[in-house]
């Protein structure tokens, strides 16, 4: 039980900070145009 008052803040923390880093990809352009990398691999210049 004691174990729980370490692991529920811990997790909340993760979660703050998986957010955090998808929010920082989302307005730093990570996701503009994904369409572009599927089709790169596919033509041969």
């Amino acid at each position: 039980m004691e174990s729980l008052f370490l692991l529920i803040p811990l997790s909340v923390l993760l979660v703050l900070a998986i957010m955090a880093v998808f929010w920082w990809a989302l307005y730093n352009g990570q996701y503009d145009n994904i369409e572009r990398e599927g089709e790169r691999i596919l033509k041969d210049d």
